[in-house]
């Protein structure tokens, strides 16, 4: 339904088509239940905008980092 509707805006708002995937794959929520997992979340949080010069979706990416090694 979201994806329609943004289809809809590209249409009649002029909203800029996006090329590729709109949602994440094997996106899922769980609730952060003890510190440790808070913790680990938080600092993934800070540190992921410094691992978008490695990300393998980034188009200007030469030498993808591989996915695991950001994974803990």
């Amino acid at each position: 339904m979201t994806t329609n509707e943004y289809i809809g805006e590209v249409k009649t708002q002029g909203w800029l088509p996006f090329r590729g995937k709109l949602w994440q794959r094997d996106y899922y929520e769980h609730i952060i239940r003890e510190n440790e997992s808070l913790n680990r979340i938080q600092q993934y949080i800070t540190d992921n905008p410094s691992r978008r010069a490695f990300d393998r979706e980034n188009p200007a990416v030469t030498r993808p980092e591989p996915e695991t090694a950001w994974r803990t």
